[in-house]
């Protein structure tokens, strides 16, 4: 069944108030509870010594009211008794230093001192709960990030990955062109990690490309070190790690690859922009986070009160957004909503990032809603098991992103905001889309998005002319076929590998940034485009829309070519909202896909699937009322409400 649970905390409270927060939690419905995240130095307060009776204790008070537990492992901050004897363990910065002890999170992953004592802790918590019947799921760690550590251990990591992959001094030279700048290595020890002050935009393309490959697959590599441990000692338990959209985060596909599940920590927006063409929807990455797997998975953190912490508070959140986003989240595929936290903290660095309770211990408004919403999950028994099966795909890659973050492209040009262009306009007409990688069988969708496909992987652009030639239907943008592997330039004409697939070559191109120009398309309609504009010269293509102003009025800037049995778009601008949505209409309907005409903005449909029943969820995202009619209902939406409905 579909499960709404909380974070707790018990080594931030005093004992007494352990049975009356759970006899509470009971009452109200809640289902799962996540607890250890953070207390290794409650587990062992000096080296050699446990205390684990306090955890014991509180388990069984879960145990007894028929809660089940979430354990993590607490690796993410060590006791400060392990930094002051072995100052090894603490990562060391672009500088060469140290990082200063703050919060949590300084650890070195592969620091061969840290791991011992990691070890250690999770053999003694994996041995000690293994046999509690309660312990439904292990997390480990908390929300890592790819190891861009500097210490000499991480050095030589680094070092013996770029020796692994390239064998010799030569290959490595020829592969990041260190005929540039006079950059050749004559030593495997002059390859170090990209140390000192510059930007990371002024380093050796190719080799940033591959620092960020080695240090996600180093964090990886960390999970699984810790992932071996919990299965060895609890085999039939679920294990998996909580992940957000952070600066530096790996490849997640990879990351959750041997895990069960994917877990992500979702803190949707308290404060709608009024901006109408932003992005906001949080839909965006729980259908990211379901693709990673192509699988249901949970949601380890969920708003619960006002954000705040390491800077100044935001809005509370408005009435119907505690229920609301977590029904959103349900109905982009989590089976279980775990909301940070219980109770706001009353120390700490974050003490205003506001849980369910205030500090008052005064349950309020949120707190009557987060009971209303598990009342109403704990009814959708017929939810369980019940999955999403979409026929359109948006394609996202770990390395474009990193690519496009190591050589931006222009002013304000993000791989994301194109991820999310495309996501959007699916939604806009309640059309259910997956974001997967490129490993993926296309053959399943009818439908697959190529967002700034800028480095090209030859197996997967195998797969894109397949695809097309068999019928389907693909849709390509902008600073696509730039790079290879290595991340260094095709010298061909744009799109170079895909030019054939899309009957075009990009005769010249304008990095416009934050300007914009205008553009005339379907039913000579004009969108307004900025950042970038592809000035396209047909080589068998139909012309879908011009550019209508500036030295390349009237050149192609989207085309449509028929290859096989299939068309492949082009789209050589980045457009408004309706840009995305008018070019993707015109493919759904030639996909013979339905879509809905009528749906209010930021109305979102989804449909989770069980034993050829439909359960859809109408979720109002926007700060007011909206009416509309939809499958025969007439339907009137509060803000932030959702409704479900059940269809044979």
């Amino acid at each position: 069944m579909i499960k709404i649970g909380v974070d707790y905390y018990p080594e931030h409270w005093d004992a007494a108030l352990w049975e009356q927060d759970a006899d509470l939690m009971k009452e109200t419905g809640v289902k799962l509870v996540r607890l250890a995240e953070f207390a290794w130095s409650k587990l062992s307060p000096s080296e050699g010594s446990y205390e684990f009776e306090w955890l014991d204790n509180i388990i069984s008070i879960f145990e007894k009211r028929g809660i089940d537990i979430i354990l993590c492992t607490p690796t993410s901050t060590p006791p400060l008794w392990l930094y002051q004897k072995y100052p090894e363990t603490i990562q060391v910065g672009r500088d060469g230093n140290k990082i200063a002890l703050g919060i949590r999170g300084h650890r070195c992953y592969n620091s061969k001192l840290y791991r011992k004592y990691a070890e250690d802790i999770i053999e003694k918590l994996t041995t000690r709960y293994s046999q509690r019947p309660s312990v439904v799921a292990w997390q480990i760690d908390n929300e890592v990030e790819s190891n861009f550590c500097c210490c000499e251990e991480c050095t030589d990591k680094f070092r013996n990955w770029v020796k692994n992959k390239y064998g010799t001094i030569e290959n490595v030279n020829k592969a990041y062109g260190n005929n540039v700048w006079s950059g050749e290595y004559s030593d495997w020890n002059q390859i170090i990690p990209p140390l000192g002050s510059y930007p990371y935009t002024w380093y050796n393309v190719a080799y940033m490309l591959d620092f960020h490959r080695y240090a996600s697959e180093s964090i990886t590599e960390y999970v699984n070190f810790q992932m071996n441990i919990i299965r060895k000692n609890c085999p039939s338990t679920k294990i998996t790690t909580n992940t957000w959209m952070c600066e530096n985060f790996p490849d997640y596909h990879d990351l959750f690859r041997n895990l069960d599940f994917v877990s992500y920590d979702n803190y949707p927006a308290t404060s709608i922009p009024d901006d109408k063409e932003a992005y906001y929807s949080h839909a965006f990455h729980l259908d990211l986070m379901r693709g990673v797997k192509q699988k249901n998975f949970w949601i380890m953190e969920q708003l619960s009160g006002t954000p705040g912490g390491w800077m100044p508070m935001q809005p509370t959140p408005k009435p119907g957004m505690i229920k609301g986003y977590s029904m959103q989240a349900i109905a982009r595929g989590a089976d279980a909503v775990i909301h940070f936290r219980w109770r706001s903290a009353i120390s700490g660095a974050e003490m205003f990032w506001h849980g369910l309770i205030d500090h008052s211990n005064v349950p309020g408004r949120r707190f009557k809603e987060f009971a209303e919403l598990c009342a109403e999950v704990n009814q959708m028994e017929d939810l369980s098991e019940s999955q999403i099966i979409n026929q359109c795909a948006i394609i996202y890659t770990f390395e474009q992103d990193c690519a496009l973050k190591i050589q931006p492209q222009s002013d304000g040009f993000h791989y994301y905001q194109q991820l999310k262009a495309f996501h959007h306009a699916f939604t806009s007409m309640g059309v259910g889309v997956d974001i997967v990688n490129d490993s993926i069988d296309l053959s399943k969708y009818k439908i697959v998005v190529l967002p700034t496909m800028y480095i090209v992987n030859p197996d997967f652009t195998k797969k894109v002319y397949e695809f097309v030639e068999n019928g389907g239907i693909v849709l390509l943008t902008n600073r696509s076929g730039v790079k290879d592997l290595n991340n260094n330039c095709i010298m061909e004409q744009l799109p170079t590998v895909f030019s054939d697939l899309t009957g075009c070559v990009v005769e010249e191109y304008d990095a416009i940034g934050s300007r914009y120009t205008n553009v005339k398309g379907i039913n000579n309609n004009i969108y307004k485009c900025t950042k970038w504009c592809d000035i396209l010269e047909e080589k068998g293509a139909e012309v879908l829309a011009t550019y209508d102003d500036n030295f390349y009025k009237g050149r192609a800037a989207v085309t449509i070519n028929q290859y096989g049995k299939g068309y492949a778009y082009y789209l050589g601008t980045v457009g408004d909202k309706a840009f995305y949505k008018d070019f993707l209409q015109e493919s759904l309907k030639r996909a013979n896909i339905s879509y809905v005409s009528n749906l209010p903005d930021n109305v979102e449909i989804s449909i989770r699937r069980k034993n050829n029943i439909d359960y859809l969820f109408i979720f109002n995202n926007t700060e007011k009322s909206v009416t509309f009619q939809y499958k025969e209902m007439n339907l009137e939406l509060e803000p932030f409400k959702m409704i479900l409905e059940k269809f044979n």
